[in-house]
């Protein structure tokens, strides 16, 4: 079939927006209409290289949508089913998923290929095969996708919403509940306010944190931090480090998360000076895969053991943390229409990541047309 794609054929170019073709769905596999997709940075880093993977590619790993179709070998969607991506698949056979580390899977080895679990294409353009960001590609009006990589949702969700819970909101919601394990009354500090630092945010609050600090330089989402739960705003490390002071006694933070758009290795230690004694600094952030300068003090390590803790999708088993952390957005508790600052078609997606570099965006989501 025919379908409209947004594609990135060379690095720090735009997104080219072109008609493809697209296989229908083999071995394992569902065909899905996607109605909505969201503007994850990790597609950005994919942009300017700092995460390099094969191209070109669709990009966009938040989707949301309808199955159409399935292929054969499929047991747990239906056509009509509605759907989120899961950017990570789970395949609920193999070590990590077994033991409730989904987001660990073996299947996540595919995620940066561009081809399918089988080693092969389902896309083409000019001539050639064209890959999907995690095995997905959500950037396409519609998508062939493996079964591991799909979510089943309740019908009365909005799917401009659901799409988030794809990977931002759910790894901002993990990188607080489950790898800094936050616990009522507990300190929390969130480095950089963008999709998944909102969600750590209400991570901490649903936790039941005391004091949320949010360390953010751009002004204008203060009033959406404290929204999303934050209890202090601050624009630099050096205000929170005093403010974390003051509003501790000088014990410091319990944790101290970092979502920032770019991790660099300064950062780290900076993190690790507003924690305390047995504290955890939980990094969440990507950092260009080529930077191994981390800077960090490894005695005080030692000495106030304290804890360094990488998180990936927020340590979610996304089976059975999307449906959860849907339910709690259905009932008021996870603000998600509140995290989309913009919506945008799909010919605006170029438009969409400037307002995110901007700092115009907590979210951006395009709505696909078909």
């Amino acid at each position: 079939m025919k379908t409209n794609a947004a594609i990135l054929w060379e690095f720090g170019g735009d997104w080219s927006v072109e008609e493809i073709d697209l296989d229908p769905p083999q071995e394992g596999e569902v065909l899905v209409s996607w109605e909505a997709t969201g503007l994850c940075h990790s597609d950005e880093h994919i942009r300017t290289g700092d995460l390099p993977t094969p191209l070109p590619i669709i990009g966009g790993h938040e989707g949301a949508g309808t199955v159409l179709e399935v292929g054969p070998g499929v047991r747990d969607l239906a056509p009509g089913d509605r759907v989120v991506a899961s950017f990570l698949p789970a395949c609920g056979r193999c070590r990590f998923c077994s033991t409730g580390h989904q987001n660990l899977c073996d299947l996540g080895a595919f995620i940066m290929g561009g081809t399918q679990l089988d080693h092969t294409y389902r896309r083409r353009a000019r001539g050639q095969n064209i890959g999907a960001m995690a095995l997905v590609g959500t950037f396409s009006e519609y998508g062939t996708v493996p079964e591991a990589s799909i979510v089943k949702i309740d019908d009365d969700l909005p799917l401009s919403r659901a799409c988030l819970l794809g990977c931002g909101v759910t790894t901002g919601w993990g990188s607080a509940v489950n790898t800094a394990d936050v616990a009522p009354g507990d300190t929390v500090v969130v480095i950089g306010l963008g999709g998944i630092g909102s969600g750590a945010v209400q991570g901490a609050r649903l936790a039941g944190a005391e004091k949320i600090v949010v360390v953010e330089p751009v002004a204008t989402k203060r009033e959406l931090a404290f929204l999303f739960g934050a209890t202090h705003f601050v624009a630099s490390m050096p205000e929170a480090t005093a403010l974390v002071a003051d509003l501790t006694r000088g014990v410091m933070a319990d944790s101290a998360i970092l979502t920032v758009g770019l991790l660099e290795g300064s950062m780290v230690e900076e993190a690790a000076n507003i924690v305390r004694k047995g504290g955890a600094v939980v990094m969440t952030a990507l950092g260009r895969l080529d930077d191994a300068a981390l800077t960090l003090n490894m005695a005080m390590f030692t000495l106030f053991q304290k804890r360094l803790l990488g998180s990936l999708y927020g340590e979610a088993n996304p089976r059975a943390d999307i449906p959860r952390l849907l339910s709690l957005y259905r009932d008021g508790k996870l603000l998600l229409d509140e995290t989309v600052t913009h919506e945008y078609t799909l010919a605006e997606v170029n438009q969409g990541y400037a307002d995110m570099r901007a700092g115009r965006n907590i979210r951006g989501v395009v709505l696909l047309e078909h």
